[in-house]
């Protein structure tokens, strides 16, 4: 008879809930300052809510770690791999239904959005919006972000394949890393020599391949350590145990990226240097950002991260994401303000409550009632008990 099969690298990390709300908020003031035109400004916070789009990479790691983990958990304990058919049907009953019903509303009901074609809807519809050069419409830019994942969605099982091949159980941290790396510094070398466009090939997936790989890496180092396995990387759990030196570092880098270093705070073009590093910064802070909550013992860090508020949040964050920027829309058009305008703090608070209160409608009426039909289509398999923690995916302003 064989030994049970060890669920200790695969339980619930309660705190990595908070992490989606975090990265949220932070979009929703990224977009309020741009709305605001307190971004383009030189005020003392135009950089710091100019770079607040910083809540995309989170997203992006996040969901390399919450998603490749049950494939590097199989493959370290032994156990087949995720089943890709159920995968991939659970993925799209948690994003498409409230995604399109956000298509629909934004392309009815926006002002701006009346001029909309067939082509319009076929292609947000699709999440092919980012390959077209105008492909993104009002209320929906923040998009292009949701379309670059799913990407990342399709390809995972091929690549969780690629990446556990071979006789070590605990997966290759390094490795995945490194092709993530090469992928992104080779894209962005095309940007640099004119073979990509700048406006238009920076958001397909290539250029933020390292985000993905960066939790990919991760979870394999966290299901490795779970396991008995990869000792020297023990080092991340003892960065674990010590959050405030992680989030601080994460500020100061956050710090460097306000400056022209990171490219203009407008939605004028970046150079490839610029975008290259801005990409490169973000990665490292959203890997600091994750590290105290993913790794190390439990702290009252964690605890206060995990509270049930805060998980509550993390379930309607994905709402949040979809439905701010037609508050935000909405809120200009009702009020008759010009772009550019209006107080930070009160647009802020305005648009994060009405986001709230549409995002709970859409989990309660929309999300969760169709995420029942991802467990009716699935046997759950042995030490999987926590398949369901998975990502949201992430937005920011469209550029």
């Amino acid at each position: 008879m064989s030994a049970p099969v060890t669920n200790r690298s695969l339980h619930r990390l309660p705190p990595l809930d908070a992490v989606r709300v975090v990265g949220a908020l932070a979009v929703v003031a990224h977009h309020v300052g741009f709305a605001t035109g307190i971004n383009v400004g030189d005020g003392p916070w135009a950089g710091w809510l100019a770079r607040l789009d910083v809540g995309v990479a989170v997203f992006f790691v996040l969901s390399g770690f919450l998603l490749y983990r049950p494939w590097a958990h199989a493959r370290a304990t032994g156990q087949p791999l995720p089943g890709a058919g159920i995968y991939l049907w659970r993925r799209a009953l948690r994003i498409l239904p409230a995604y399109w019903l956000t298509v629909v509303v934004c392309l009815l009901v926006v002002p701006r959005n009346a001029d909309a074609t067939a082509g319009d809807w076929a292609r947000h519809f699709t999440l092919t919006q980012i390959y077209d050069a105008y492909g993104l419409r009002h209320a929906l830019g923040h998009t292009w972000s949701l379309a670059t994942e799913a990407v990342f969605y399709v390809l995972l099982p091929i690549l969780a394949v690629l990446a556990l091949s071979g006789r070590r159980r605990a997966g290759r941290p390094v490795l995945i890393l490194a092709v993530a790396a090469l992928i992104t510094a080779t894209w962005v070398a095309l940007l640099s020599t004119g073979v990509l466009s700048l406006s238009r090939h920076t958001t397909w997936l290539p250029s933020y391949a390292i985000w993905f790989g960066a939790g990919m890496a991760l979870a394999s180092v966290h299901v490795s350590l779970s396991n008995g396995h990869l000792p020297r990387w023990r080092f991340l759990d003892d960065m674990g145990r010590a959050p405030l030196a992680c989030w601080g570092t994460a500020l100061a880098l956050l710090g460097v990226a306000t400056t022209s270093i990171a490219g203009p705070r407008t939605l004028a073009e970046p150079t490839a240097a610029q975008f290259g590093l801005k990409i490169t910064l973000y990665a490292m802070i959203a890997v600091l950002v994750l590290v105290p909550l993913a790794f190390g013992p439990q702290t009252r860090t964690k605890a206060a991260f995990g509270s049930g508020f805060a998980r509550w949040l993390g379930l309607v964050s994905y709402g949040l994401f979809l439905w701010h920027p037609f508050v935000l829309e909405m809120l200009y058009e009702v009020t008759g303000r010009q772009e550019f305008t209006g107080d930070l703090l009160e647009t802020y608070a305005i648009t994060v409550a009405g986001g709230l209160l549409l995002a709970s409608l859409s989990y309660y009426l929309v999300e969760k009632p169709l995420l029942r039909l991802g467990h009716l289509r699935r046997r759950r398999p042995p030490g999987n008990s926590t398949e369901s923690q998975s990502a949201t995916p992430a937005a920011t302003a469209a550029s």
